[in-house]
């Protein structure tokens, strides 16, 4: 009996690496034409064309730093990825950074052609190594954390800049207002109770969602530089308290509104353009998402490709 046991269960495996070739060159390929779609249907190139043609030396070298600080952000994700799911494995089944950044990014290409990002962290669990994968349940547990956390530390620093920023306040109107109140207290409530509810499947605890919080702040802070380079590249931010203050609540903005990745562009667009006050704003938020999204889920489908093709 054992020989058919084993030999039945070796038929299993490989039908089971064969549907997960499947599903990664099916998620790599139509990332790839999602990527290629997104450029075709772009039709503000000479926006884009006039605005590059009139970038002095500073404002070339202010946008290249925003594109090279683009792994930095990916890598802060990583670190916190790597974090979270070391809390809750073996020891000896520890998440190498590099393990880590491999997911990360190919989770990028499952969350852009997946409504809000819903297969990014089940892809991330697919890209776990062998003898890993049994780990889904807690690859699922702590991607709600790390969602929730990322949206506090967004939601928190914007809260505190609208303090200073009473002109977007009055235009927000309090409806708007409110509506950030009751996101903040769910998510309290949430990550209140995330310990309780998710011990059956990951070992949580306050000290870990308070350094999940901090490691999401300091991504958020590097997305906030990256925000004011490419608006100073494109002449769309004066250097004051005001203006700079604006950055965190941008990024509340995009955060609280409903959108999902096909119209993200729009969204961020047309929050930049209101809070700045230009079409170049705008510009500004569609080019850091094409460098904070794009690249990254280009880089991660090539790789891919290779990966396969081995």
């Amino acid at each position: 009996m054992r020989p058919i046991t084993d030999a039945l269960y070796m038929h299993i495996e490989m039908e089971r690496k064969q549907w997960l070739h499947i599903i990664e060159w099916t998620v790599a390929i139509a990332a790839l034409v999602y990527l290629v779609y997104s450029l075709a249907i772009y039709d503000h190139y000479d926006l884009v064309s006039s605005s590059l043609q009139a970038m002095g030396w500073q404002q070339w070298t202010a946008l290249a730093l925003c594109v090279a600080l683009m792994p930095i952000n990916m890598l802060l994700e990583a670190w916190k990825w790597a974090f979270l799911m070391n809390k809750c494995i073996e020891t000896e089944e520890r998440l190498s950074l590099f393990e880590a950044q491999h997911q990360v990014y190919y989770g990028k290409l499952a969350g852009l052609i997946t409504p809000w990002r819903l297969g990014e962290y089940p892809a991330r669990g697919l890209m776990m190594p062998k003898g890993k994968r049994r780990h889904m349940p807690k690859v699922l547990s702590m991607g709600a954390v790390g969602s929730a956390t990322m949206t506090l530390a967004i939601v928190i620093a914007g809260v505190i800049a609208l303090f200073f920023s009473p002109a977007v306040t009055s235009l927000l109107g309090d409806s708007y207002l409110l509506a950030v109140v009751a996101v903040v207290f769910a998510l309290a409530i949430c990550l209140l109770l995330a310990p309780k509810a998710l011990r059956k499947w990951a070992k949580i605890n306050n000290r870990t969602l308070i350094v999940g919080v901090a490691l999401s702040l300091l991504r958020l802070f590097c997305w906030c530089i990256q925000f004011g380079l490419i608006l100073f590249s494109l002449d769309s931010l004066s250097f004051s308290v005001e203006s700079i203050g604006l950055i965190p609540v941008y990024y509340l903005l995009i955060t609280i509104t409903p959108n999902v990745p096909i119209v993200e562009v729009g969204v961020r667009g047309a929050w930049a353009m209101l809070l700045f006050g230009s079409a170049n704003a705008a510009l500004a938020g569609v080019l850091l998402w094409a460098i904070n999204t794009l690249l990254p889920c280009l880089a991660a489908s090539v790789k891919q490709m290779y990966i396969l093709r081995k």
